[in-house]
């Protein structure tokens, strides 16, 4: 075993979770260069003007339920940094045909709220929002045997659940039924199929935890205050240094990918085991996202009023039209009423857009690398909710399915979660079960967003691989304590990005 000292490390990628690699690794010791092929860092967290000169759009992610609650993010204490939270008045909101919509059950007196189905949707989500620290430590990395604690293991028979069998056996009221429904729906898996409520479970019971926040500013303040802290601690990043090939990294110890299982393939070639190229070559992708960036004159006409005050909603109707829409998109073909994922960010962030004007956007998902283009259908389950909503729309900006990998060659066929968050993929995903972050012993490590715990901006993909390398390369067992430690004398450097601009090369 050698002392981290003696370790370089090489991260290839800038997302959230290749940069909290590069920070932990730093932490720890290890000489890190970070490696980003395009101009800009931060992955799907990027911010940029648009789609008219004032209004400011994230990119790709923009609400962070998972990001203000990150264990790891918090050791990190990023406010330091120019990291503020903007949290909405309502974390979602999902509006119904009858002019109402339902929220919920987050302390406040709301006027629609979810009736005789309050105290079953508290039990249910409760077991998450009240006990997040026993949930996080237990759910948010490789799978590991749980501890034997009665909160945790009343959350996990409820979670491998699919979502329909929850909704069916809990509520009794088809409100609250889609209002789980849409919540559950954010990681694209058909609701019927196993496991799919746990994704309701954490980001309802996070509705309590965090209110469902955006970063204030623009997506890429949560790149800006990582890069400063990593470049603080001395970590050297190189922005338009594309790895086309694993010999570029051959002068590292520790080569660190956040990248998809298809690139790792490609980087590696026939330097990975034979049963690991085997592994990542029958890895599975989801659907694709058409998303729609909005410029609006006035805020969106909803006709219930909960929703003119909730940072995200979820389009769909009942619970059966959310679930059918998703089963149609699975078949190949793009649902004609899509279940579709709105955010407001002005609702909670004034600086999203010009005084009097509001940002907002909104996808669906359709087939992978689906070339057609979703909007109309996503304009008419908005204007179904909101009628006259087009009349406020001054600009709009079409991502297509196909133009998603482009962007980022991670995402594949448009799917931006890194691949299918079944119970099949979900903590094996890819390289196994019990390390699914360590490719090739001791030098190569996957540490995006394809290795447990999955999609989601909350760097723990990151952490955790990190982790494993110095295991691995070190025998340490490295902490968020010792991630704390490490990282509480660093400051903001005067040279680092501004909140306004990431391409920086220190």
């Amino acid at each position: 075993m050698r002392q981290p000292t003696e370790l370089s490390a090489a991260v290839v990628g800038s997302g959230p979770n290749g940069l909290l690699a590069a920070i932990a690794l730093r932490a720890a010791g290890v000489d890190v260069t970070l490696f980003e092929a395009r101009e800009t860092l931060g992955g799907g967290v990027r911010s940029e003007t648009g789609p008219l000169p004032g209004f400011r759009r994230d990119v790709c992610s923009s609400v962070y339920p998972l990001g203000m609650a990150s264990p790891v993010f918090g050791a990190l204490d990023l406010g330091r940094f120019g990291l503020k939270w903007a949290v909405p008045p309502i974390p979602f909101a999902h509006p119904l045909d009858d002019g109402s919509a339902v929220v919920p059950a987050t302390g406040q007196d709301a006027p629609d709220g979810l009736g005789q189905d309050s105290a079953a949707w508290q039990a249910a989500v409760g077991s998450v929002s009240d006990h997040w620290e026993r949930i996080a430590n237990n759910l948010l990395g490789p799978l590991r045997v749980p501890q034997p604690d009665p909160t945790v293991l009343r959350f996990g028979l409820c979670a491998v659940r699919s979502s329909r069998g929850l909704c069916r056996s809990l509520f009794r009221t088809d409100r609250t039924r889609a209002l789980f429904s849409g919540v559950s729906a954010h990681t694209a898996v058909p609701l019927h199929r196993p496991a799919t409520a746990a994704a309701g479970l954490v980001l309802a019971g996070l509705a309590d935890v965090t209110g469902w926040p955006f970063a204030r500013g623009g997506a890429d303040a949560i790149t800006n205050a990582l890069v400063s802290l990593a470049s603080g601690m001395g970590a050297k990043i190189r922005t338009n240094s594309p790895i086309e090939h694993e010999a570029q990294l051959e002068p590292y110890d520790i080569r660190m990918l956040d990248t998809g299982p298809r690139q790792v393939a490609k980087l590696a070639g026939k330097g990975l085991p034979a049963a690991l190229a085997r592994k990542l070559a029958v890895f599975r992708y989801g659907p694709g996202v058409c998303k729609v960036d909005y410029a609006l004159s006035a805020p969106v006409p909803w006709c219930a009023a909960p929703a003119r005050q909730a940072g995200t909603l979820h389009l769909g109707g009942t619970d059966r039209e959310i679930s059918a829409a998703i089963d149609q998109v699975w078949s190949g073909k793009p649902a004609a009423a899509p279940y579709v994922l709105v955010a407001q960010p002005s609702v909670a962030d004034a600086s999203r857009a010009p005084a009097g004007n509001h940002s907002l956007w909104a996808y669906c998902h359709v087939p992978p690398d689906w070339h057609g283009d979703a909007s109309p259908a996503i304009e008419r389950q908005i204007e179904r909710f909101a009628p006259g909503f087009q009349d406020t729309v001054l600009a709009r900006r079409v991502t297509l399915a196909s133009e998603w990998e482009v962007y980022n060659p991670n995402w594949i066929g448009g799917d931006i979660n890194g691949g299918v968050q079944d119970l099949g993929q979900l903590w094996r995903r890819p390289a196994g079960w019990l390390d699914p972050y360590c490719l090739r012993a001791p030098d190569l490590y996957l540490c995006s967003s394809s290795t447990p715990p999955g999609g989601g901006v909350h760097g723990l993909c990151g952490w955790h691989a990190a982790r494993s390398a110095l295991r691995r390369n070190c025998g340490l067992d490295f902490t968020l304590a010792d991630l704390r430690s490490a990282c509480a004398d660093t400051g903001p450097l005067e040279d680092t990005p501004s909140s306004r601009n990431i391409d920086w090369t220190p």
